[in-house]
């Protein structure tokens, strides 16, 4: 399956823009129908967390109708990066998942909130993991901070996930972090993952880019900068079946000793 991870910049507390910089996005893109197209966490408000209350989706209505739209438009799979949306006046970081008929894969809410950047004090967090099949694959939807809870990817894995995307507003400074995380969850996992980060500012933060494409061996296929733009990879069921079968892991765990 061929994926395309949209590496973009994302305007601080505003929807009406970042709404339009994606549609813009996608047109620019080079997309084929059936392969799989990813956004980053956050694209529609960016962490103006504070102001939720005016400028989250109600109900994520207006990003799944986008959304939708553009699926179809396109013929494309679509892990459509995380949304900031109120649900029952609560506000939650949400993944929306897309076939190329606009029909809804699932949903995921991010299950581990990050302290530092405060968002515990903003938003509620999600309870159940997202793992839906995309072609020959079963993808696993992740946002950010979820990347250091490698019991988590397991988890996912036992519901036989066999690619993790992670879509995330990760910062410069923890860049090495980043890079090192993305590929130690793909080798203990044996899967490929896709790490699809913003570019650019906020009035707190500076974010590193580097979205990449890790193999099941822990490869890296595609790293990009921290410049806007659009990378394309292909990933081979047949390399992750090649993978678990030279080094058995799932086959050698003795989960009754892990608890």
């Amino acid at each position: 399956m061929k994926v395309s991870l949209l590496q973009i910049d994302v305007f601080f507390g505003d929807p009406e823009q970042n709404y339009q910089h994606v549609r813009e996005v996608f047109n620019q893109a080079d997309l084929e129908a059936n392969q799989l197209v990813i956004l980053p966490e956050l694209w529609n408000t960016g962490y103006d967390l504070s102001r939720l209350a005016d400028i989250a989706d109600t109900k994520g209505q207006r990003s799944q109708s986008f959304l939708r739209d553009l699926a179809q438009k396109y013929q494309i799979y679509l892990i459509a990066g995380s949304i900031a949306q109120e649900s029952g006046e609560r506000f939650f970081n949400t993944t929306y998942v897309y076939d190329p008929k606009g029909v809804q894969l699932g949903e995921y809410d991010k299950v581990h909130l990050f302290r530092l950047m405060r968002e515990e004090q903003f938003l509620s967090a999600g309870n159940q993991p997202l793992v839906t099949p995309i072609g020959d694959f079963q993808i696993a939807c992740d946002i950010c901070y979820d990347l250091r809870f490698p019991e988590w990817f397991r988890k996912q894995a036992s519901l036989q996930a066999n690619v993790f995307v992670v879509v995330a507003q990760w910062p410069q400074q923890r860049l090495a972090a980043w890079q090192k995380l993305l590929q130690a969850r793909a080798i203990e996992n044996q899967a490929y993952v896709l790490g699809v980060n913003r570019v650019g500012q906020d009035p707190d933060n500076v974010f590193a880019g580097h979205s990449l494409v890790v193999d099941p061996e822990g490869n890296i296929i595609i790293e990009m900068g921290s410049e806007e733009g659009i990378a394309t990879a292909d990933i081979s069921a047949e390399k992750i079946a090649e993978s678990r079968q030279e080094i058995p892991v799932f086959a050698d765990r003795r989960p009754e000793l892990y608890v």
